[in-house]
């Protein structure tokens, strides 16, 4: 089974006001107050500036977006994530801003006790709960690709 996963996170009220100046941009609820935003062909279209900085390790983080996530985050901690699985081999990657610098990472997935977007989703405030990290405490396995989650935000 495939899941594939490109998007930013942050809480709900933080992330709608960001998305709003962003075309194309659909947000999605998850549980404990947070939301994603899924990085589509046309967000990324939208956020890439051309600059030729990108965070090392990603697939998909547009150029450029690193300073508007930075910029976001002055008004709360966001994250920006990717993960791709196939028969249950794959990685992980994730990064935290936090008052317009990085708080966390980049961080990737090598033989750690906890996942990369689950140590975001936690600097985020999110809480694991009995037999389930913070990944499905919030609800990230309802949609194994980011089309998923589009069909799902208002």
């Amino acid at each position: 089974m495939t899941y594939v996963l490109r998007a930013v996170i942050a809480a709900d009220e933080l992330l709608r006001a960001a998305a709003r100046s962003v075309p194309g941009a659909r947000v999605a609820s998850l549980a404990q107050g947070l939301s994603l935003l899924p990085m589509t062909e046309e967000v990324f279209d939208a956020v890439t500036d051309g600059s030729a900085t990108r965070a090392p390790g990603f697939w998909r983080l547009p150029e450029g977006f690193e300073r508007k996530l930075a910029e976001w985050s002055a008004a709360g901690p966001v994250a920006y994530v990717e993960a791709e699985y196939f028969g249950g081999v794959g990685e992980q990657r994730a990064v935290v801003w936090a008052d317009g610098a990085i708080a966390l990472g980049p961080l990737d997935d090598p033989a750690v006790r906890l996942s990369a977007i689950s140590q975001a989703l936690r600097r985020l405030g999110a809480t694991s709960g009995p037999a389930r990290d913070e990944f499905a405490a919030v609800g990230l396995h309802r949609h194994r690709y980011n089309e998923g989650w589009i069909s799902t935000s208002p």
